[in-house]
């Protein structure tokens, strides 16, 4: 999955699809690969996509990306407002995650630890000719530009797939 967490639609998609993802990730039917991307910054201008995207990771680091993750989205400004370049707000929203507003979490944010990586990332997503977020890559296809796909369809999808398994 590439995402950007000043990404509108990726908020949706994340509100849509996060309950079933979550269930065959669980259920270890599925295993998801996060990709943070800054698209937002590059065409609004900002660092908010980035400092979030480095945020995420010092969560990684403690063990936390996915409730991280989560209160990102559950919190993210406008798409015009580029409230989470505010280390101090992501710093905030940390406090939602049981035991993560930590030294060294905050150290994490407020130098940037993962912003090199940041960029990594953010370059992979162009060399991959992707158009937008969010891309939800499965079995070599994007299933975010099927309009016919559901949540359930895609369980369905990888239900069958991993069926046996």
């Amino acid at each position: 999955m590439w995402e950007d967490f000043r990404c509108p639609a990726c908020k949706v998609f994340e509100k849509n699809y996060s309950p079933v993802i979550n269930e065959l990730t669980d259920s270890g039917r599925l295993k998801v690969e996060y990709h943070l991307v800054t698209l937002i910054d590059n065409g609004m201008g900002g660092t908010g996509s980035r400092n979030a995207a480095n945020a995420a990771a010092c969560a990684q680091d403690a063990g936390k990306f996915a409730a991280y993750h989560d209160v990102l989205f559950e919190n993210q400004p406008m798409e015009s407002d580029d409230a989470f370049a505010d280390d101090d707000r992501l710093i905030e929203l940390a406090g939602k995650v049981d035991g993560l507003d930590t030294p060294a979490f905050r150290t994490c944010v407020e130098d940037g630890t993962h912003n090199s990586w940041v960029g990594k990332s953010h370059e992979a997503f162009q060399k991959g000719s992707f158009t937008g977020t969010p891309t939800v890559m499965y079995e070599g296809k994007n299933i975010n530009q099927d309009r016919s796909m559901t949540p359930e369809k895609f369980k369905r999808m990888v239900e069958e797939a991993t069926e046996g398994q």
